[in-house]
């Protein structure tokens, strides 16, 4: 994949500039703007990194999440819940999975409207694979150590918890 060209500027840094000259000062502007394009950044790199496996960062979370389930398998209501996203999501990210022989799925025997999705031997593989991969790249946040990874977590938590992602313990 070819390299963009990089500006000659921090074209972040120069909104900020032309943002305080017509609206004063506004720091969350440009802290904002960089969350964004950091989320960019980091999405196409581990996009890149799975995408040899026929995954998106996105089934590959799912992938994940099943694998760290008891059986290998949960209703696709849990998966929404835990992955956070839109029931809509799930069904089409699972059904991609199912698709490419990563995962199963199948009517759930304790709620006769749900469904559960499990993971395949073949899935296992793959998330294996694309973990050591992932890894090996540490997850696009190589220019971090340890200690800056769990601040920038640490950071981002208090706007975790006042969105209500979960209950603070």
């Amino acid at each position: 994949m070819p390299k963009p060209l990089s500006l000659a500027f921090d074209p972040i840094a120069r909104a900020d500039e032309h943002w305080r000259q017509r609206w004063g000062s506004v720091p969350s502007m440009s802290a904002i703007t960089s969350i964004m394009r950091a989320h960019q950044i980091l999405l196409a790199e581990v996009d890149a990194v799975v995408k040899p496996y026929g995954l998106t960062f996105a089934r590959y979370e799912a992938l994940v999440l099943l694998t760290f389930s008891k059986a290998g398998e949960l209703p696709m209501s849990k998966i929404g819940e835990r992955l956070m996203v839109h029931p809509t999501s799930v069904t089409n990210t699972v059904d991609r999975l199912v698709r490419s022989g990563l995962v199963d799925k199948r009517p759930n025997p304790n709620d006769g409207r749900g469904t559960l999705a499990s993971i395949t031997d073949k899935g296992r593989e793959v998330c294996d694979a694309a973990t050591r991969d992932l890894m090996a790249m540490d997850f696009g946040l190589g220019v971090y150590d340890a200690e800056e990874c769990a601040e920038i977590f640490a950071m981002l938590r208090p706007l975790r918890v006042a969105a209500h992602d979960f209950d603070e313990e």
